[in-house]
């Protein structure tokens, strides 16, 4: 028998050994060679081992999108990994009282169905790789490994994967936290990670309730709203991908942005803020929606001011003076230049990103467009089909006003609201204007004094919209009056011409014929 120290000798021999021939094995081999050993290697395993190996990887072998069903095995053994597995990763979750913790990585959990066990392995393959400018940086690839016997393929395959995505997709909506994503520079992505949108969590507190607007208009889009979210098996039938778009438009201050968080709080969606600005070219454009999941609002605000596919903004002090055609056409070019630099997206990519064949990868999703200007909009960017919902955001109005009082004041009458709805049909005020005016400024201000300050307000706004009205109906007197003097200056300058032009006619005309009387006279003599 040998020794405790010769044991331990010959060992760690042996693992010397195997080490050194691994080295030596893994340097001077070629790599086809390798892979040549691995492969009959792995067969000759197979031949002898009773064990089916399934892997399932976080993403597509393109990378382009990330994959649901290693999103769903995670969530079904984070229920398994608690109570059997030796290291977890913790992480925090809005929705639980408790932290969720799920398996780390090289870790391993078994699981029982039907009688039957199964093993799940979580993996991370670590890859070193290097860029133009010589920095080297690592890419993390994960993946969960199932392992069960030969024998139990058939039940395994049919019944009990089935039962794990199910399950997990279950477990992954009674978790969900929902969140705000915004697209990153391309230069910031990375292959194997979620590198193409940052995100915190979702808490606006908008809702339908509070949002300032007719009830009729607020009942009709919740009522689409729901159609909508249960309809799977009806736009399958039609031939029409699961989406639907929304476009939002009407002056500043009108509740565009409240909306969408009201609509993302009644679905139970996540929102994604897509800057176009920041968004390379076409090709990018169709990468970022195809890592966005469903039961999502994908929302691009202020879509007038977006890249060349609309124009830039001007304001009306521009396009007034801005008469000539020609300085027209020179500021269009100059503006899309401009934007060219930034991106390179196009009104053709971005239509068929949202309503091409790109569009039905993935379901329920709603895309929402908020213009303040709809008029400045392409007719193909917005048409049915695309925007299948058109709402106008209007100026605030007094049914709009009640739902703002009771939310800010906890009131529902007033003497004052017969007034109130009088000047509000007079005038032109946004519903922000009105929101901050009836809002308290201090501890001792009561629902009285914001409501009669309500009605200075508006009565201050109507005298100004009438000397803005004054003045521009002035302005635009004047113009009209400098326009026929120039005109009539034009005329008399054109009539000036044409007496001099006559008279010079006239002049040479008595000229020719005093020169044919003086050569008449020679003649004669």
């Amino acid at each position: 028998m040998f020794e405790t120290g010769a044991i331990w000798g010959i060992t760690g021999t042996t693992v010397t050994s195997f080490m050194f021939i691994w080295a030596m094995y893994s340097q001077y081999v070629p790599r086809h060679l390798r892979v040549t050993v691995e492969k009959y290697g792995y067969k000759m395993v197979g031949w002898v081992s009773f064990y089916v190996h399934i892997k399932f990887t976080e993403y597509t072998e393109e990378g382009l999108k990330r994959s649901d069903n290693y999103d769903a095995i995670r969530n079904y053994l984070s229920t398994n990994s608690a109570a059997r597995a030796q290291r977890l990763k913790a992480n925090e979750s809005k929705n639980s009282k408790s932290l969720v913790l799920s398996m780390d990585d090289h870790e391993e959990v078994e699981d029982e169905f039907n009688g039957v066990k199964v093993k799940w392995y979580s993996n991370v393959k670590v890859t070193q790789t290097q860029s133009n400018y010589g920095r080297t940086s690592s890419d993390e690839r994960r993946f969960f490994t199932l392992t069960f016997h030969r024998r139990h393929r058939g039940m395994i395959i049919e019944t009990y994967l089935n039962h794990v995505i199910d399950e997990g997709k279950a477990i992954g909506l009674r978790n969900r936290e929902r969140k705000l994503y915004t697209n990153n520079s391309s230069s910031e992505w990375y292959p194997w990670r979620s590198g193409k949108w940052s995100n915190v969590p979702f808490h606006h507190p908008a809702t339908f309730e509070t949002l300032a607007m007719d009830p009729e208009k607020k009942e009709r889009i919740k009522k689409d709203l729901i159609k909508f979210s249960k309809g799977k098996d009806y736009y399958k039938k039609v031939g029409k991908p699961w989406k639907r778009g929304y476009l939002l438009f009407g002056p500043p201050g009108t509740g565009k942005s409240t909306m969408i968080s009201a609509i993302a709080n009644f679905l139970d969606y996540d929102v994604y803020d897509l800057e176009l600005t920041t968004v390379k070219d076409n090709s990018e454009l169709k990468k970022l929606l195809l890592d966005t999941k469903g039961k999502s609002i994908i929302v691009i605000e202020d879509i007038d001011c977006s890249l060349d596919l609309t124009g830039q903004r001007k304001s009306k002090k521009e396009e007034d003076e801005e008469d000539d055609a020609e300085k027209k056409k020179e500021a269009e070019k100059k503006e899309k230049k401009e934007a060219e630099k930034l991106s390179k997206v196009t009104l053709s990519g971005l239509l068929n990103s949202i309503d091409g064949l790109w569009s039905a990868c993935s379901d329920e999703k709603i895309i929402i467009f908020t213009t303040n200007f709809v008029d400045k909009l392409d007719p193909a960017l917005i048409r049915r089909g695309r925007m299948d919902n058109h709402i106008e955001m209007s100026y605030c109005k007094f049914e709009a006003f009640k739902v703002l009082a009771k939310n800010y004041l906890e009131i529902e009458s007033h003497e004052l609201y017969g007034e109130i709805e009088r000047l509000l049909e007079e005038t032109d005020v946004s519903p922000a204007d009105v929101a901050e005016t009836l809002m308290p400024k201090s501890d001792e201000e009561d629902a009285d004094a914001c409501i009669k300050r309500l009605v200075k307000t508006v009565e201050e706004e109507k005298e100004k919209a009438k000397k803005l009205a004054e003045e521009e109906e002035k302005s635009k007197a004047e113009k009209e009056e400098k326009r026929k003097k120039k005109k009539a200056e034009e005329e008399e300058k054109k009539k000036k011409t044409e007496e001099e032009e006559k008279k010079k006619k006239e002049k040479k005309v008595e000229g020719s014929e005093e020169n044919g009387s003086v050569s008449v006279e020679n003649g004669i003599k």
